[in-house]
């Protein structure tokens, strides 16, 4: 896929799992409006046309209060 449509189907599900290598993926997710725990980290991600802005799913740092 170029970036502009993995850009397309990530706004248009919400999140969605992409291969990112031969053997891994990862969760990528629209920048705002998800229901999980998790917070979008900008990244990229390797498309048909080079590498493409994305937000990745990660779990929020408890940092000691």
């Amino acid at each position: 896929m170029t970036c502009a449509q993995t850009q397309v189907l990530i706004r248009s599900d919400h999140a969605v799992v992409l291969t990112t290598g031969p053997d891994t993926y990862d969760r990528f997710v629209r920048q705002f409006g998800n229901e999980w725990p998790e917070v979008p980290v900008s990244t990229t991600v390797p498309t048909k046309d080079g590498e493409c802005r994305a937000y990745r799913c990660e779990e929020p740092i408890n940092l000691p209060g």
